[in-house]
């Protein structure tokens, strides 16, 4: 069960140059275990649902919103924002804030930064608690839009009528063509329909449904531009690298939470990167989607939480 909702006890801006600012808070107390959150997307942000993942008397929880995204200025900015800055934005933070060391609590897209990062800065990590991997290759991405079909071919159908037939057979690259081209009517409806076709990945139980008309927020077209300017590139990463950073990482304290019934990200990503990560603790979670909140996930990531709380490791949690 997730803690109940609390507020930030601190919350402030970063300039990290470039001029992109960073929004960012903290939670719980200012002596508990440090730990930072890092979100999915690419383009999304942190929520005060986030928050609740932490026990507020042991944990000191920061969480910020990356470039482009959510509160940090300007929203949606794509100049200047890859990987390579995200990092160095997290050590910024990190500095800004006082914190020597920090279990970096990564989802989705949020556990390959939170590799890529520790790849870079182990001797700043204190553990990782990583859900719902995201590899960033090109296999990950066809399954978002492509593969997944299998699975749920209504939902996809929905998404695919959105593009002309003989774009349909890689709508990555014709999501891409559609940003691209800045039509901003065209780029709203694939706003629309890209956010119906993840809403329904997310709950399968949702009856499947075309894209409905109306306004899109603003917001959201933005969240969209920074994620396909990741997605086009691979999250300048790609598979690769991200178990190549998770092969240097042996000894770090790991635990890998994963739902089997995830539609966003394979199953088998969790499987691998365990077997590439010497030491780490595996939970693959029947019933579990990727919404880290539901029932089935919140309570492996509260439970690893409370491990490391008691002692800085996951012994005993998970599978070996």
């Amino acid at each position: 069960m997730l803690f109940p909702a609390t507020d930030a006890y601190d919350h402030g801006r970063l300039d990290v140059g470039d001029g992109h600012v960073l929004y960012y808070e903290q939670a719980g107390r200012a002596d508990g275990v440090p730990a930072v959150l890092l979100h999915g997307g690419p383009g999304s942000g942190c929520s005060p649902a986030h928050r609740r993942l932490f026990d507020p008397q042991r944990y000191r929880a920061v969480l910020f919103d990356q470039r482009g995204c959510g509160r940090s200025t300007p929203r949606g900015g794509v100049r200047h924002n890859t990987t390579a800055h995200l990092i160095d934005d997290l050590e910024r933070l990190r500095e800004h804030l006082g914190i020597a060391r920090w279990l970096l609590v990564g989802g989705s897209w949020g556990s390959a930064l939170a590799l890529a990062y520790a790849g870079r800065h182990r001797e700043r990590v204190s553990g990782l608690l990583l859900r719902g991997i995201f590899l960033t290759g090109r296999a990950d991405l066809d399954w978002f839009f492509r593969d997944v079909r299998a699975l749920e071919p209504d939902a996809w159908q929905c998404f695919a009528e959105h593009f002309p037939r003989r774009r349909r057979r890689d709508l990555l690259e014709a999501c891409t063509r559609v940003f691209a081209r800045g039509d901003a009517a065209a780029v709203a409806a694939l706003c629309r329909a890209w956010s119906m076709y993840e809403r329904r990945l997310l709950d399968p139980a949702a009856a499947p449904t075309a894209a409905a008309p109306g306004e899109v927020p603003a917001a959201t077209v933005d969240r969209y531009r920074v994620q396909i300017h990741y997605l086009a590139r691979g999250c300048f990463l790609g598979e690769r690298a991200v178990l190549g950073a998770a092969s240097t990482l042996s000894g770090v304290p790991t635990a890998i939470v994963h739902g089997r019934d995830d539609r966003v990200c394979r199953p088998l990503n969790a499987w691998r990167l365990q077997r590439t990560l010497g030491g780490s603790r595996l939970a693959l979670v029947h019933g579990g989607g990727h919404d880290a909140f539901a029932p089935a996930l919140a309570a492996p990531l509260i439970d690893a939480l409370a491990r490391f709380a008691d002692g800085g490791r996951f012994d005993g949690w998970g599978a070996a």
